[in-house]
Order: C-alpha cells, then sequence, then structure tokens
C-alpha cells in the first residue's frame, strides 16, 4: 500500500471448508480420555471450540440437508431415504420450509451451492469412495429415482453413503451439468487445494462410513468410531491447513451431524430457537433437536485454543457460510435472532 499501513485482515473467511463426523455425542468427543485425541486435544488447542453447537434433528440426513439448504426434517429424511424418492411438495410455508414429504426436492428448493453459482463463487463436495462403486456414477452418485438406495450398508473398498451427500437430493444439482463436474470423490480434494485458483469458495468433505465414525468396527476391519475418525482427520487436516487457500482466508469446520440417538449418551436437545418446521413434529424424534456434538472451528481469523459458550446449530453453520460471501439465508437459516458467526468468533486481531 502506497501509505505504508499494512495490507487490512480479512473479517470474514473467503474459502470455507466442512467435515462432517458421526454419531457422537459431546461428552464422548471432546471430554478428557477421548478417543480422538487428535481431535480433542491438538487441533482444539490449535482453534475455537464451540461447546455450544448443536445438530438439528435425527438421524443423519436432516442435518446435511439443513447445513446447505435450511430444509427442517420431514417423515422420510428423518429415516434417512432408504428409498430415493421424490419430494412431493404441496406448497411453501414459512421461512421457505418445502411443505409435505420425500428424499428429493423440487428445482424450486435451493441451495448454498445454487447461491454460491450465482453469485460467482465457486464450491464442490468430496466424497470419500464416491467412486469406489463397481457399476455405479464416479461422480453424483445416486440411486435412480424412486429405486432403493443400496449404499446404507457398508461394502468392502466401497464406504460411501448417498446420505452423507446431500447435494444429491436437490434436482437443482442433480438435473444440471454441475453435479457431475463439483460433486467428486476425496481423491480429487489434494490436486484442488495445490492449486489456489482451484480450491472452491466451499469445499464440503464427507468421509466414507469407517472413516466418519459411523461404523465400528468396519467392514474392512478398521476399528471405526472415534478411532478411525481421528486418523482420517489426522491424514487430512494438514493437508487443508497447508493449502495457500486456507492460509489467505480460510475456515475449516470440523462437527458431527448428530449425537447419538439411543443408549446412555442419547441426545435429542435443541439450540438457538429451533423451530419444527411444518413436516415433523419433533425434529429430534425423541426431543426438539439433533442433541449438542460441539465444533471446532480452525482459521486464520479465529484466535488458537479459545473456546465460546455462545450457542450455534447447523442452520447457524448455514447463515455463516452466505454471510461470509454475502448470500440471501435460505430457509431456517433465515429464522430471526438466529446466532450466525460474528466477531467475537473471527476474533484474530
Amino acid at each position: 500500500m502506497g501509505d505504508g499501513s499494512r495490507p487490512s485482515r480479512p473479517t470474514q473467511p473467503g474459502h470455507v471448508f466442512v467435515i462432517n463426523l458421526e454419531n457422537e455425542s459431546y461428552g464422548a468427543i471432546w471430554a478428557p480420555g477421548s478417543k480422538a485425541p487428535y481431535l480433542a486435544t491438538t487441533l482444539t488447542k490449535q482453534g475455537k471450540h464451540l461447546r455450544e453447537y448443536h445438530a438439528i434433528g435425527h438421524a443423519s440426513l436432516p442435518n446435511y440437508l439443513a447445513q446447505i439448504s435450511g430444509q427442517a426434517p420431514s417423515p422420510a429424511t428423518q429415516l434417512d431415504c432408504g428409498s430415493f424418492t421424490e419430494f412431493v411438495a404441496t406448497g411453501t410455508g414459512p421461512l421457505g420450509q418445502a411443505i409435505g414429504d420425500g428424499c428429493v426436492y423440487p428445482a424450486s428448493v435451493l441451495t448454498v451451492a445454487d447461491q454460491l453459482d450465482a453469485a460467482g463463487k465457486s464450491w464442490k463436495g468430496y466424497m470419500e469412495d464416491m467412486a469406489n462403486g463397481p457399476a455405479d456414477a464416479t461422480t453424483c452418485r445416486h440411486a435412480p429415482i424412486g429405486e432403493k438406495d443400496t449404499t446404507h450398508a457398508a461394502r468392502k473398498g466401497d464406504q460411501y453413503a448417498a446420505r452423507h451427500n446431500p447435494f444429491v437430493y436437490f434436482h437443482s444439482i442433480i438435473d444440471t451439468p454441475r453435479c457431475k463436474e463439483r460433486v467428486v470423490d476425496l481423491t480429487a480434494l489434494p490436486a484442488d487445494l495445490a492449486d489456489p485458483a482451484r480450491t472452491p469458495n466451499l469445499a464440503y468433505i464427507t468421509p466414507n462410513l469407517c472413516h466418519d465414525g459411523h461404523d465400528e468396527p468396519c467392514v474392512d476391519g478398521q476399528p471405526g468410531g472415534l478411532v478411525s475418525a481421528d486418523r482420517f482427520l489426522e491424514e487430512w487436516v494438514p493437508k487443508i491447513l497447508a493449502s495457500k487457500a486456507y492460509q489467505q482466508d480460510g475456515l475449516l469446520v470440523i462437527t458431527f451431524d448428530e449425537a447419538e440417538l439411543v443408549g446412555p449418551e442419547a441426545d435429542s436437545s435443541a439450540c438457538c430457537g429451533e423451530v419444527a418446521g411444518p413436516n415433523a413434529a419433533a425434529p429430534g424424534l425423541n426431543g426438539p433437536g439433533g442433541g449438542k456434538v460441539g465444533a471446532l472451528l480452525l482459521s486464520p481469523l479465529v484466535t488458537p485454543g479459545t473456546a465460546t459458550d455462545a450457542p450455534f446449530n447447523h442452520y447457524s453453520l448455514l447463515c455463516s457460510i452466505e454471510e461470509a460471501f454475502g448470500l440471501a439465508k435460505l430457509g431456517m437459516a433465515g429464522q430471526p435472532g438466529l446466532p450466525c458467526f460474528d466477531a467475537s468468533i473471527y476474533d484474530k486481531r
């Protein structure tokens, strides 16, 4: 700068990376003695721990859908959509909620991916094992409309789960070439990280059914659970943190889709004034939400080794991504009073 002053630090991230892990309640993840010490100890010292971050429902799929569209659970999505059925909409409710039931939303229901495209920004979904189905598509992989989703159970060498890939549940994406181009296998990520011009503004990263902690043990003999999830993070987080895009203005969000639904650590609590939406009386099946899971934010914009008890949920994550890129609020992300990441989160000076 001509006056010799230092360039101003960004106040919002320009590259957001999201990693979702699976099905653990807060205490198991973050307490002393966690089976994920790299996450709970090593990485937590490098980032900001959101101690009151909540999932929005049960089972898995509603939480992934919430993160990219703001749509609340429906009976079909609460059952993880064992069949790839159309979402039959009968109208639109408050906060842009599609009224009806089913799995694949009509083209009128938009996602943050659609918003980013319209704003001239970039996005990609990186799905581990997506390209491993011997008779399936290697990108944009999903069942044909109306047919059974065969990815609910892991197979050796192919542990991809479509229900953990929210992009394929929207006609606004799967009916366009963008799906094949941008919903890809995880193996594409290193090359995209190596070139900041190829690194998308939003990178949504989904491990396979073993490496996200869902299965325990795994079909290939790995331990699964938090042990395998932590190993996945040890492999992939350093690659993200070393990228020029992250170092410039990145934000890496590591969280869990939902808390445990059954057992001694079952949790269907909610935060942030979450409302049910028009299609399901209780988003958490046994309660108002998906339980407390916590989250970790790594970024040049946050102060390392800090924590907050401010409440956030998956709708807050969508809201925060939209605010970072100057986008309108979709669905429940536009709920009045919803907390989004602000200067108290991006507090590195």
